[in-house]
């Protein structure tokens, strides 16, 4: 088939997703055409190297990638996200016109920073059948976000549900995700749920070497690991807490940062949490070792409806790698690790509980906290591979070009 796939960010910045899923489908016969704007995420920052212009191409065996410009600056604030979200989007429409007219099928990556540029070309290419990808849902009061600035929450909030009700096929990235585009008006025959992976290149298991364990360990007590960003989703400052609460039983090691770091910094010194570390942002190749130098990654969501339905990507980087996990959050993360039997959960926002949590796997022998590993990567590689997202991604797309044609040939 010829497909088309629509996204806001792609390789050489952090997304395997679109990334491994394009190459995947190249590898498999397909012709891809990616459409995708020029690299400058998590920093905001157009890469070293690069420059944006108009009509930039690159093309390897059977995948061809095109960028085109689009404000860069939008890791400050709202307005600037929006800057780049409504550049991308015009971009994206005038390019897309003729780069993806005659497709069999488009594949959206759908975030809300491509809702315009998706809903401008899902009209302007009329006929060509789309598959979205739902990775996130919109939370139009959530003061943090682009939404908060003006008439953003609605503008989007109807754009989200335009193309809800317009595509072919919806895939979600979590099970409880279907009722929340249900909810925003796509048809229930359409949607099929397509959990993320991670990138398998780099997350499998692996033993931990000398500067791995020196950087993790420091004596021979239970160590939880939170690995990536420090922001208001995560509400680590709960983890903090729980982990304050039982001193030296346990270590508490937060490998990364973002936009919550000072704060969930200076709550561990108000606390006086010893046993609370803090290490920089790590290369992903690093992480696999690092994963291994602890006994438990910590998977962590705040209590929000829109939360429930996600799973964030730690969750599949700690099950590929064979980690036990400890899950404070809701909804399907917290499922997702009790149906593998992969480690422990509680509910999300609860510092007493979690507090509990974390005395319980100090306890557990390693014995049993390898089983816990070794379940939740038999869980992966079952339910949430490469192999397994673009083998269903594939098949939707396959189904949707079908259906059209189908359609076309009865006009």
């Amino acid at each position: 088939m010829r497909i088309g796939i629509l996204s806001y960010h792609f390789p050489p910045e952090p997304a395997f997703i679109p990334g491994s899923l394009a190459e995947e489908l190249a590898a498999r016969g397909h012709e891809v055409r990616v459409l995708t704007g020029f690299p400058d995420h998590p920093g905001g920052q157009l890469y070293p190297g690069w420059r944006q212009r108009w009509g930039h191409q690159t093309r390897s065996e059977r995948l061809t990638v095109r960028r085109v410009p689009r404000y860069a600056g939008g890791a400050g604030s709202a307005h600037a996200r929006a800057a780049g979200w409504l550049s991308f989007a015009g971009s994206a429409t005038l390019a897309g016109r003729r780069y993806l007219r005659d497709l069999d099928a488009l594949y959206v990556l759908q975030l809300p920073a491509v809702t315009f540029a998706a809903a401008g070309l899902v009209r302007m290419l009329g006929r060509v059948p789309t598959v979205l990808h739902v990775q996130d849902v919109w939370a139009g009061e959530e003061p943090t976000r682009p939404g908060a600035v003006g008439g953003w929450s609605g503008r989007l909030d109807a754009g989200l549900r335009r193309l809800y009700r317009e595509a072919d096929a919806i895939a979600v990235s979590a099970p409880s995700m279907r009722e929340l585009v249900l909810a925003g008006g796509a048809e229930p025959d359409r949607v099929r749920t397509v959990l993320n992976w991670t990138d398998e290149r780099l997350f499998r298991p692996a033993r931990p070497g000398p500067a791995a364990r020196r950087l993790i360990r420091r004596d021979d007590r239970c160590v939880v690991m939170h690995a990536g960003t420090i922001g208001v989703r995560q509400g680590l400052e709960t983890a903090v807490r729980a982990a304050a609460a039982l001193g030296d039983r346990m270590d508490l090691v937060l490998v990364g940062s973002g936009a919550e770091e000072r704060r969930v910094r200076d709550l561990a010194a108000e606390l006086r949490a010893d046993n609370v570390r803090f290490v920089e942002r790590r290369s992903p190749a690093d992480m696999p070792q690092l994963y291994a130098a602890a006994d438990y990654q910590l998977v962590m969501l705040r209590d929000r409806p829109e939360l429930r339905g996600t799973v964030p990507g730690t969750l599949p980087a700690a099950l590929s790698c064979a980690a036990p996990v400890v899950a404070s959050a809701g909804g399907d993360t917290a499922e997702l690790v009790e149906r593998a039997r992969a480690g422990l959960s509680c509910p999300p926002e609860d510092w007493a509980t979690l507090a509990d949590r974390f005395w319980l796997a100090a306890a557990i022998p390693p014995a049993a906290r390898a089983d816990m590993g070794r379940r939740g990567r038999d869980a992966y590689l079952r339910q949430m591979s490469l192999r397994a997202g673009v083998d269903r991604i594939e098949a939707l797309l396959r189904d949707v070009a079908t259906v059209r044609i189908k359609n076309t040939k009865n006009d």
